[in-house]
């Protein structure tokens, strides 16, 4: 199928796209035109050139203005996917403009964002000012994917999702620990995940490879995993655990900051599962250059 050329009749502009949203979000075209600075008559010609351009009717008069049709809400989404896009690519172009030379996409898992990245990241931004760096936390499955569809550039996972596709490099051991109250009935420093089967678990939710880690593992000891309750973050849980609620399973470098202040004590948990191995990934084949320099950034910072 031919695509029309950039500049074709067939596309819409930007500025018309802009003004199609006006008109939606006031509900008025007469206020889209004065937002617009331009006549109401030339406002309703460019919606009935971009309705002409796409073959459907995207606006309806009413008696206090216009509503969007269905295909005109479909329409409104994308265009401000578009114009998301243009607000992006021109703060990128202003970056070069002030000297920027790269700019990279860093996408990580909560434990690593809990834990060494904020260091990381500041004296990587120290050594190199011209490199703009956009951090965002995701899940690991999340990340591998976003690595695929090329919205990201660097991530930082844990072992046990999908890296087909992707270069990976071993970054640094993630430690599990089950997390209970000073007081509890568990009073060794470690213990089989079996034992802790037999208490109320608190967990995050099905999304998390902590939740799939613990799943996997409690079907190996043919016992079920009783999650009492799921929440979203790690202090959320630690919270749960200090009020009484249950055990949690999280990460010990990422949740040592409440362990003095929620009252918490940690258990060692006996067995190989526990001790996560997280990497570093981008896209196969050759990565610029500043993905390059940040990757090799982060793997000098746990050597």
């Amino acid at each position: 199928m031919d695509l029309p050329r950039l500049g074709s009749p067939h596309l819409p502009d930007l500025n018309t796209l802009l003004l199609f949203l006006r008109a939606v979000d006031s509900g008025s075209l007469s206020k889209a035109a004065q937002q617009s600075h331009i006549a109401l008559s030339a406002a309703s010609r460019r919606i009935g050139m971009l309705e002409d351009q796409l073959g459907l009717r995207l606006l309806t008069r009413t008696a206090t203005g216009v509503e969007p049709t269905p295909a005109g809400l479909a329409t409104a989404e994308h265009a401000r996917q578009l114009l998301r896009g243009v607000d992006q690519m021109r703060s990128d172009v202003a970056d070069y403009g002030r000297g920027t030379r790269g700019h990279v996409r860093l996408h990580s898992n909560t434990s690593v964002m809990s834990q060494e990245l904020p260091d990381l990241v500041a004296s990587f931004l120290t050594a190199h000012p011209d490199i703009r760096l956009e951090i965002r936390e995701q899940r690991s499955r999340g990340i591998a994917q976003a690595l695929r569809d090329g919205l990201a550039d660097v991530g930082v996972v844990v072992a046990g999702v999908s890296l087909d596709g992707l270069a990976v490099h071993p970054y640094r051991f993630d430690k599990l620990v089950a997390i209970v109250p000073k007081r509890h009935a568990i009073k060794a420093r470690s213990a089989r995940f079996a034992e802790l089967l037999d208490h109320d678990l608190l967990g995050l939710d099905d999304s998390a490879a902590i939740t799939q880690l613990m799943a996997n593992a409690a079907g190996s000891c043919d016992k079920p995993l009783r999650l009492r309750v799921q929440a979203q973050s790690f202090e959320a849980v630690c919270r749960m655990v200090a009020a009484g609620l249950g055990i949690g399973v999280l990460p010990e470098g990422a949740v040592r900051t409440y362990r003095q202040d929620m009252g918490l004590r940690f258990v060692a948990i006996a067995e190989d599962w526990a001790a996560r191995q997280m990497y570093v990934c981008t896209r196969a084949g050759k990565v610029p250059q500043p993905v390059r320099v940040l990757v090799e950034h982060l793997l000098a910072g746990v050597r």
